[in-house]
């Protein structure tokens, strides 16, 4: 069995790293010149996103053998709306670095896989195909997925962020629900260290969107950030990211291929988390390729999470800030410390549920 991967991901080398452990060398190729060749960005692993699963870092070593480090535990999460303000306190989550940075996760798990890469590849699907007998899909995005037409595209987003120089809770990470600054969309600030950080602002591509320009909005949310920390907060790097598909394949396995990450779509539609996913589709099409499990099967509660997620995210398009106002308002206090603290209920697929009659009556209301 031989066997390549199309991508140096985090599920691309999560699955090599699987492979490997259960006797397996698969060859990668990378069209970039390096693993985390890419723009550098903060990300976090929010529990309540990976339920079951609490501390998914723990997770992920102890079950499969994926040793990330990452850059703080998260013990302040604080949520702005436009008028309200939510501060959730605990252990919440991670955050991490992505990209060109050699404490990256991907540089991570590069230094713990053997096999080799090709970076700089000008392979083909269609030619890897010929060559192996089974080829696993990492890309990064679904654009191999739709081209095979196995991708249900949901929606596009797009995303604009800077890392910035200050004085920082490494900590604490922030994010604003404020239509005025994201219409429909959302913005994130992310300590990578007390000197380091990383602010965001994402945008999804509605009709109701198309004369709104993310630059303007950027440099608002830039200027209201560096009043609210009351600091010049330098900017050292920035991206700039348009129409990035968010989607699902119809089928994880077709033939000898597998589509894993993003390819897959592990990208949450409501606030845009895919880490946790991405690993595990990369782990479970190893698993599949091992006798261990049947990878469609393995998929099914991370599709059931994106069907989840994709419903949150239809429901904030309905509100307005007023809404949003109500929401972060609740909160604050008991309610909001429960619902981030539970082990016991998945607030992802509880909250999915008691939406979906409300989205099918309501849908295309934005009011």
């Amino acid at each position: 069995m031989d066997i390549a991967i199309m991508g140096a991901g985090l599920s691309g080398l999560a699955c090599a790293i699987t492979l490997e452990r259960n006797g397996i060398t698969p060859t990668i190729f990378e069209k970039r010149s390096k693993v985390g060749d890419r723009f550098v960005n903060g990300e976090v692993l929010l529990s309540i996103f990976t339920r079951p699963v609490h501390d998914c870092i723990a997770w992920l070593s102890e079950e499969y053998g994926i040793y990330l480090n990452p850059t703080s535990n998260i013990h302040k999460l604080e949520l702005f709306s436009k008028h309200e303000k939510a501060i959730i306190e605990g252990q919440l989550g991670f955050s991490n670095i992505r990209g060109r940075e050699q404490d990256s996760f991907e540089s991570q798990l590069e230094q713990q896989t053997k096999s080799a890469i090709y970076y700089n590849s000008e392979e083909t699907y269609e030619q890897l195909l010929s060559k192996y007998s089974h080829v696993v899909l990492a890309t990064g995005d679904g654009a191999y997925a739709k081209k095979t037409r196995n991708y249900r595209e949901d929606l596009t987003v797009s995303i604009k962020g800077a890392t910035v120089k200050g004085s920082f809770d490494r900590y604490t990470v922030m994010t604003w629900l404020d239509y005025d600054l994201a219409p429909y969309g959302y913005c994130f600030f992310i300590p990578f260290s007390e000197k380091e950080a990383n602010f965001s602002i994402a945008l999804p591509d509605l009709p109701e969107n198309e004369e709104v320009n993310i630059n303007d909005l950027w440099n608002l949310f830039h200027e209201k950030v560096r009043s609210q920390f009351k600091q010049e907060l330098q900017i050292t790097d920035q991206f700039q990211i348009t129409r990035y598909p968010i989607g699902i394949c119809e089928s994880g396995r077709i033939g000898n291929t597998f589509y894993v990450g993003n390819c897959f779509g592990t990208m949450m539609p409501f606030m845009g988390f895919e880490q946790y996913e991405s690993i595990l589709s990369g782990v479970y099409a190893a698993y599949d390729l091992c006798g261990l499990g049947k990878y469609e099967d393995l998929m099914k509660p991370l599709r059931q999470s994106y069907e989840d997620s994709l419903v949150l995210r239809r429901s904030i398009e309905q509100l307005s800030n007023k809404g949003l106002d109500r929401i972060i308002h609740s909160l604050q206090g008991y309610w909001g410390a429960k619902l981030f603290q539970t082990k016991t209920i998945n607030p992802l697929k509880v909250a999915s549920y008691l939406l979906r009659p409300y989205i099918k009556i309501k849908k295309g209301v934005t009011s």
